[in-house]
């Protein structure tokens, strides 16, 4: 393995210019692919987080009287798939709108004024239930006469809309990547086809004196891994470095940082570094099978 390994270094030397568009295509190629990941891995994590967290909002008609609120509220909290529910009184509601948009923006609407309805926040067992949970909610509206419900609203478009984001990310990455990987296989091809070419006269010699095929073949597929393995190096570590300066930044100087959670790197780093190497790998080592079945006479 050590002669081999020797072999196919001076063998990437020799060819310097293709075994550097080799590298090229293979490293723009996984790198493109680490950054579908990536965001896929993390459309997904926020997806979850979401999930995990939907609420279902109930507001309730500005003229029900009070009688009638404990009996809504005793009616979905006696539903099997809900967790806890919270009244949320309208006086309560206008102080938690104060904190978000100002209290400059709701002065005067206090006591009688206040123009909010009262409200229960319903958090559900299992957070794929939230749809069927809130039309049982909206339908409470046919047990009593007048309705008492007038709206209920619940986060599972967003939820839908970022896993649909995901699953596209996953369809594009895909049809790039593989394009770019076929190219990085037919440039590894080229490359050992190049060193045959070569070295035809040599092998020719190993061959009378006795080489086997396999010690003839080695080295080539040994140039391809290292091909391979270099190209797949290079990307992974910009992108995990990429990835940490991106999750460490002050979350006060990237606004939109701030919104959003990211998996931790150490999440991340393990699985990327075993797909990006071992993508690497497999394409260097396919492209050299293709070039020394088809070129390579022994």
């Amino acid at each position: 393995m050590g002669r081999h390994l020797r072999e196919g270094i001076r063998s990437m030397l020799r060819n310097g210019w293709m075994t550097f568009a080799s590298l090229s295509s293979i490293g723009i190629s996984l790198f493109i692919l680490g950054v579908f990941v990536l965001l896929t891995t993390n459309v997904n994590y926020i997806a979850e987080h979401v999930e995990s967290q939907v609420e279902i909002h109930v507001y309730l008609n500005l003229d029900i009287e009070d009688s009638e609120v404990s009996r809504i509220q005793n009616s979905i909290g006696s539903m099997p798939e809900v967790d806890r529910i919270t009244f949320v009184h309208k006086d309560e509601g206008l102080e938690i709108l104060k904190q978000s948009i100002g209290e400059e923006w709701v002065e005067g609407f206090e006591g009688d004024t206040n123009p909010l309805p009262h409200a229960f926040t319903v958090q559900v067992k299992e957070p794929e239930q939230v749809g069927m949970v809130a039309e049982k909610i909206y339908g409470l509206n046919d047990l009593f006469d007048p309705p008492p419900i007038d709206e209920v609203n619940y986060g599972e478009e967003t939820v839908e809309d970022l896993f649909a984001l995901s699953n596209f990310i996953n369809r594009v990455g895909l049809v790039i990547v593989v394009g770019l990987a076929i190219t990085a296989m037919f440039l590894i091809a080229n490359t050992i086809r190049l060193t045959i070419m070569a070295r035809r006269r040599e092998i020719g010699i190993m061959k009378l004196v006795g080489a086997t095929n396999g010690f003839i073949r080695w080295p080539f597929f040994v140039e391809g891994a290292i091909v391979g393995f270099i190209g797949a190096v290079i990307p992974l570590a910009v992108l995990l470095i990429g990835y940490d300066r991106i999750t460490n930044s002050p979350r006060d100087n990237l606004s939109f940082m701030a919104m959003i959670n990211l998996r931790p790197l150490e999440d991340i780093a393990v699985p990327l570094s075993a797909l990006l190497i071992g993508l690497g790998v497999l394409i260097g080592v396919t492209g050299t099978l293709m070039s020394v079945r088809k070129h390579l006479k022994v």
